[in-house]
């Protein structure tokens, strides 16, 4: 029942609202998930004794989290919370390494995303670390980083989650083999579902959905969506559906552009959509066909996999 916001959220909707967050988190003191600002212990010298003004900073607000395992979808993406123009210089000093090794590349997405990928998904197993050696580095005239640290994740289990808008269908497997084909409800033919790979960012138990803050007006809000999982930074869900009749699963497109599974209000642990929940973990990959609407942006969500490996290297600075 959650919706798209439209093209005209397409760029700039995911880093201003992480960078909102940590900002917020660095006010009270607290960590966020991976902010990073002299973490490593070691004070920084910009606005010592003696200084007039305080030098200017960056960090990059980085995912996935250190210590976490994620499906062989994910993709590391790093926010920096000031403009960068010195793209290669910025660039140079971040490195993703893994063990199996494999070649991991940037792309710019504007002056403040840079995300890393290999060219084919993470083989299950991987642990890979990210590298950051900002500190010192100018990445604007007169603005330099702060970071000298390594952050490492490890790749769990190779789950893939394939919708045939079309068809109704979601179709879950797990290794090259089959789970299970869900019945499903995509996008109406008013409020189509993005065609694309998508990488699964959140997951919650229960949240709100409301139509007013993804661009759909009082059309709907509704306090306890069960079992969703966040899809695009413009707000794209796989949720659960307990307001629907049965009969829609399967045979029906009718939501503002989610991927809609049949629940129970509160949540059931034995329904298509707390199945699906359980089975999955950030970094999943759900890849939607047979919609009407256009393939999803690579700055949507984690949506780089949908560009070319010479696409997706032709956006780095080096």
């Amino acid at each position: 029942m959650t919706g798209v916001l439209r093209r005209a959220l397409r760029a700039g909707t995911r880093t201003g609202a992480v960078l909102a967050a940590v900002l917020a988190a660095v006010a009270v003191g607290t960590a966020g998930c991976g902010p990073g600002g002299g973490a490593d212990g070691k004070p920084d010298r910009a606005g010592a004794a003696g200084s007039a003004r305080p030098q200017p900073t960056f960090i990059g607000v980085f995912s996935p989290e250190k210590g976490s395992t994620v499906g062989t979808g994910a993709i590391v993406s790093l926010d920096f919370t000031r403009p960068i123009t010195a793209r290669a210089a910025v660039e140079r000093a971040i490195t993703v390494t893994s063990s199996p090794p494999v070649e991991v590349v940037g792309h710019w997405f504007g002056d403040q995303r840079l995300d890393l990928r290999p060219a084919a998904f993470w083989r299950p197993g991987t642990v890979v670390t990210l590298h950051l050696r900002l500190r010192g580095v100018q990445g604007a005239p007169g603005v330099r980083g702060t970071q000298s640290k390594d952050v490492s994740f490890t790749v769990g289990r190779d789950q893939r989650s394939l919708v045939d808008a079309a068809a109704h269908t979601m179709t879950v497997t797990r290794g090259g083999r089959l789970l299970r084909v869900l019945p499903v409800s995509a996008g109406s033919p008013q409020h189509t579902t993005y065609n694309g790979i998508m990488v699964i960012s959140e997951k919650y138990l229960v949240t709100r959905m409301n139509g007013s803050t993804v661009g759909f007006g009082g059309e709907y809000d509704i306090p306890d969506v069960p079992h969703a999982m966040r899809l695009t930074s413009s707000g794209t869900f796989v949720h659960g559906n307990y307001w629907s009749p049965p009969g829609v699963f399967g045979t029906r497109n009718v939501s503002h552009g989610c991927i809609g599974l049949q629940d129970r209000k509160g949540g059931g642990a034995d329904t298509p959509a707390g199945w699906f929940y359980r089975q999955s973990m950030i970094g999943d990959t759900v890849e939607v066909v047979g919609s009407q609407d256009e393939t999803v942006a690579p700055d949507n969500g984690e949506g780089g996999w949908n560009l070319s490996w010479p696409q997706w290297t032709a956006g780095s600075a080096l």
